[in-house]
């Protein structure tokens, strides 16, 4: 399949890389961070505002997508890419996650996982076969092996038997892989057991993927426990094939992350925040629904090259945030997505220029990021 890792930059300061991910919808930079579209549609987004943003690549949910519409709507369609007009490339998850976030509705087997509709209660059975069959059908650049994602903490027994159903459906999964032109991620996980993340990354290498995800990341642990994940798999995915940390979104683990060897981030984190008013600055966090901003007539961020910051008020944003008028919620999450983007650009030509780890010190101390403020955001 047309999908290819090209490193071209290894920044002598931190190893972290920069490279150029090649797939069947074009080419785009790395390390990026990859907007959400649950839905085939990033809430409140239009294709045109995504591309304007410098988006590359994008996310869609298999579960979801196969309860609405179903992927038999989407492959009539054309696929994914024609059915929500998206020309940059895509990426399916597997519906691995929501085995985690919908664990008081499922029941998991080693056949796969039965979940009760949260739309009408009706039983569903999804397995490893069936989350590629849709997959296949959906026709994203990139699709997700089917695993658990375990939620923290558990046992090192509970996570062990995981790991190694993970494994198993992993290879079923693979097996079942039709489409050709789409590029195959397999998923580590482990939970915060080193030996456990370890055997995860090398029997899941052994069985060969298009790329790999460090999965079970932001499900409730603290960051330093998300930074010794990655620390403890890192070193046994393939140096040729991109990497990529599920499910993560803030400045400052994205940061962390690529200092690790991160490719890819993904979170629904920017545009779920701004839709409660909350929105990412280089001045840190801004919440457009405090009384100073009501008569403040400057832009988000001064410093900002986005189509909000271009053209409304901090005064405007917030009545329209205080209304709940569907423009305000439009407005703010083309901020923080483009904020974001912008912060992987800039990553980028610090790895270049080989100063990512003075850019990390730098950014860390402008947003008072240290040991007793470890959120970011």
């Amino acid at each position: 399949m047309d999908l290819r890792l090209e490193v071209k930059h290894i920044c002598k300061q931190t190893g972290a890389r920069y490279g150029i991910l090649h797939t069947p919808h074009g080419q785009v930079e790395v390390p990026m961070f990859m907007p959400v579209g649950t839905l085939a549609t990033v809430k409140y987004i239009s294709p045109e505002e995504l591309e304007d943003i410098n988006s590359g690549v994008i996310l869609s949910n298999t579960y979801h997508l196969w309860l609405r519409p179903g992927e038999d709507v989407v492959e009539n369609a054309g696929g994914l890419h024609k059915f929500m007009n998206y020309k940059g490339p895509i990426l399916t998850d597997s519906g691995g996650f929501q085995v985690f976030s919908l664990s008081e509705n499922r029941k998991i087997e080693e056949e796969g996982v039965t979940f009760k509709s949260h739309l009408d209660g009706s039983k569903l059975f999804l397995s490893p076969e069936k989350s590629i069959e849709i997959q296949n059908k959906l026709g994203a650049d990139i699709i997700m092996s089917f695993d658990e994602c375990p939620p923290y903490p558990v046992t090192h027994e509970y996570m062990k038997n995981s790991v190694e159903r993970t494994l198993r459906w992993a290879a079923r999964g693979k097996a079942n892989h039709k489409n050709k032109n789409q590029a195959l991620f397999g998923i580590v996980q482990g939970g915060e057991f080193q030996d456990l993340r370890k055997i995860s990354a090398e029997e899941t290498v052994k069985i060969g993927f298009d790329g790999y995800a460090i999965g079970g990341t932001s499900v409730g642990e603290d960051k330093e426990t998300m930074y010794k994940m990655i620390d403890y798999c890192i070193d046994y995915l393939p140096k040729d094939k991109p990497r990529y940390l599920m499910g993560v979104g803030s400045y400052d683990s994205i940061i962390e992350g690529v200092v690790r060897g991160i490719d890819m981030f993904d979170c629904v984190l920017p545009t779920r925040i701004a839709r409660h008013g909350a929105l990412m600055t280089s001045e840190g966090r801004l919440n457009i629904r405090d009384k100073k901003n009501e008569y403040d007539l400057r832009p988000i961020d001064e410093g900002c090259d986005c189509y909000t910051c271009k053209n409304y008020s901090r005064s405007y944003l917030r009545h329209l945030y205080r209304c709940k008028e569907g423009l305000g919620q439009r407005l703010l999450s083309i901020h923080n997505l483009r904020f974001l983007i912008r912060l992987m650009e800039e990553i980028r030509i610090a790895i270049k220029e080989d100063r990512l780890g003075d850019f990390k010190e730098d950014f860390f101390e402008r947003y008072g990021l240290n040991e007793k403020n470890p959120k970011g955001f």
